[in-house]
Order: structure tokens, then sequence, then C-alpha cells
């Protein structure tokens, strides 16, 4: 197994090019399937996440080749309409293929999906919202056995939570569906928006995304296209932290400022200098951070649960106590155990955690859980005085494109073994 070596303590400077967005180009991968021909992706990253999606793609009997960042698809000899077990498994964005296969198919088989162990992440909602479009449902042993008598319909939907899943999946179902459907307290997160975007150039008619209701108009057949994913906001927030506890001085190109607009002021509470002009954001960060009092994860335009971990690793350095509450998943403090074998002080209580922040992090060896957990222990790894070994990278690796390349290059000492 693969792991991260670190010496740390070295201050980061330089300038980061963004990837592609992971949680953009997944539901846009899933919706090449509604496009019977040649679908072009550019900006697309190499994670694993993503290869685990062509494997599917090529599963259902489409072309996928990914090159230099480009993603082409072919859908137009899709000729299944179940994904195994195994597949499944990889990870938990998998169960955006269901609304896609039952748009283009009108039927699917698949099992529940896989992922990070982040508490329940029930998908009743997809299938509460499938059912209202004429979907026959049938779940056990966890297979999801899906139909449609006749053909997919518009329907009302109110979300009871605003789902990026559930809201991906109703999309994906109702741009082929006959009449009209209406999400309420959708999803507003940017990748919301650009599956949209995607599936306007492909023909679709959707208005309100990014807006807590979305209007979708049923049309007969979409058009392959071309398109570029947006950058990745959570990507960008592990290197502004990776600065931060540093000391560092990095520019980040090819931003969408207004993505970042719940992160950047913590980040300034922090004593870091954010610089903004045009797609390229500047920060420079002090050799003591202070403490940003509180962080509530919140759906979109709120701070985000993805990012909540790398931010604990800043505030485990930062002076004075930062408070967390986590409103989004059960388990999302999985990484505090292994922060504290690097010398944090965390005390958790259900959905609270409570950092104090200490002047130093000391080298240990550690081991990743899950996705957004393993980026924070790189970021406090970096701060970290001697030697830290990081396991379970193979999360990191679903979200994040050659991160110790990266980092290397701003001036850390990290390498994989």
């Amino acid at each position: 197994m693969a792991k991260f070596i670190v010496d740390g303590n070295r201050r980061l400077q330089g300038e980061v090019n963004l990837q592609g967005a992971k949680n953009s180009a997944l539901p846009i991968i899933s919706a090449t399937l509604l496009c019977s021909g040649e679908s072009v992706i550019h900006c697309c990253p190499i994670i694993s996440d993503i290869n685990a999606s062509i494997q599917i793609l090529r599963y259902l009997g489409c072309s996928a080749k990914l090159s230099d960042h480009t993603l082409i698809v072919d859908s137009k000899d899709m000729n299944r309409c179940d994904i195994p077990e195994n597949l499944m498994n990889e990870m938990r964005s998998s169960i955006v293929f269901l609304g896609a296969i039952i748009a283009r198919k009108g039927k699917a088989k698949l099992y529940f999906p896989g992922g990070c162990e982040l508490g329940p992440r029930p998908i009743d909602l997809h299938l509460s919202a499938l059912r209202k479009m004429g979907v026959i449902i049938d779940e056990r042993y966890g297979l999801i056995t899906c139909r449609v008598k006749d053909k997919l319909h518009g329907a009302k939907i109110a979300l009871p939570f605003p789902s990026v899943g559930a809201t991906e999946n109703i999309i994906l179902s109702a741009v082929l569906a006959k009449g009209t459907t209406i999400i309420s307290n959708a999803a507003r997160e940017p990748e919301i928006v650009d599956l949209c975007d995607y599936l306007i150039k492909c023909g679709a008619e959707i208005y309100g995304a990014g807006e807590s209701t979305i209007y979708i108009y049923g049309v007969d057949n979409l058009t392959p296209t071309v398109h570029t994913i947006i950058p990745d906001r959570i990507v960008a927030s592990t290197f502004m932290a990776a600065s931060a506890v540093t000391g560092g001085e990095l520019i980040l190109n090819g931003i969408i400022s207004s993505h970042l607009d719940g992160v950047i002021p913590l980040f300034e509470e922090a004593g870091c200098n954010i610089k903004v002009r045009n797609s390229k954001l500047k920060i420079d960060s002090p050799s003591r951070l202070k403490s940003f009092k509180s962080v509530r994860t919140m759906p979109y335009p709120g701070f985000p649960t993805d990012a909540q971990a790398v931010m604990m690793s800043v505030a485990t350095v930062a002076k004075g106590t930062t408070v967390f509450v986590e409103n989004i998943f059960e388990s999302r403090y999985r990484h505090v155990e292994d922060l504290t074998r690097l010398g944090a002080n965390i005390k958790v209580a259900n959905k609270v955690a409570v950092v104090e922040g200490v002047d130093r992090l000391f080298g240990a060896k550690v081991v990743a859980k899950e996705l957004r957990g393993a980026a924070a222990l790189v970021v406090a790894s970096l701060k970290a005085e001697g030697r830290t070994e990081i396991e379970g990278i193979k999360y990191l690796e679903r979200g994040y494109e050659d991160l110790e390349v990266v980092l290397s290059s701003l001036g850390a000492n990290i390498r994989k073994v």
C-alpha cells in the first residue's frame, strides 16, 4: 500500500493551477449517457473517482478515453442498464448514474453505492423523487431494480433537505421526461449549475439552476456537446489551508472567487491577506494564525462540509479556540484521532468539535480513513516538526490529482512510497 512521507515545517511558496472539480465532473460524465453520440469534456481531473466512472461507462457499452485532462465519451452504443456491485462500491457518487440510465433506457439495476464512510447518507430522497416521476422501484438485498411502464413524466418535487445527489438525479431524469418538473428546496452548489450548463448546451430546457427552485421542461432528445469543467473549490480550499499553516504565500490560478465566498472570510479572520483579481487568488499567510471562532457546515452558499477537515488542520495551530459544528454528515470527524496523534488539542461531542490551537505539531504515523480527512492530515503534516507517515492515501487520490507532486513544487518535502 502506498503512503506519504512528509518532512514538515517548510514554508510553501509559488503558483498552483487548479484541477477541474470532481463533484462537477462525475454528474456530467453520467449526463453524457443522455446524448447518443460523442461528448468532449475538458479540464477533467485525473483521479481514481473519474477512473471508476470511466469503467462504468465502458461496462454500459460506451467508449470513453481520457487524455491530457480531456474526456471523450461516445454513448451511442450503450447496451446495458445495470451496474455490478464491484463498480458501485468504488465511489458514493456512482448513484448519480441511476437517473441517467433510467432516462436513457427506461429501466435500471444498481447496487447501493460505496465510497467514504461518513455516516448514514440514505438515498431515500433519490428514490422517492423517481417514484413521483413514474419509476417503479424494488429494493431488496442491497439491489435497486427500477423500471418505467411508459415514459418518465414531470412532477413537483419538494426536497426536505437540499441534497446535491438527489437534485442531480432528478435533473438527469427530468430533462428527457414528458412534461415539467419543478424541484423545490433544490441544492444550489456550483456543481449543480455546471451540470445544468452542460445539459443546456446539449439542448435541455432548465431554468433556475443555482437557486432554490429549478424548473425543467422535458425535451425529446439531447445533442452531444463540448464542455469545460469548473475549477475545484475544495481543492482550492486545501491549498489555501496548506499556505496558511506554513506561513506561506501562494497564487491559485483558474479560480471562480464567488465559489469560495463561504471560505475566504475564515482565512481572513485567521490573519491571512487575500487578494482576488480575475481568475487568480493570492494568499499571504502570517507566521502565527489567529483562531476563527466558529465554523458551521451548511449547504451552499454556506461553509462546505468538504472543507471542514482541512480548516480544522488550520485551527490546530491557530492562537485561540475554534468551535466546529458539523451539520451535514454524522461521522465527519474521523480525522480528529490522527490529528491528535500529531499533537493537536481537539475535543469532540456529537456534532461539535472544539479545537484549542497549539504552538507546534509533531510528526507521527497516521492513517487516513476518508477523502477529506486524508487532505487534512496532509495539511497538518506540512506544519508538523519531524517526519509524518500517512497511510490510506488511496482515499486522497479519489479527489486530488498528484497532490504530492504539486506540493513538492511549492517547497514541501513530501513523497509517495
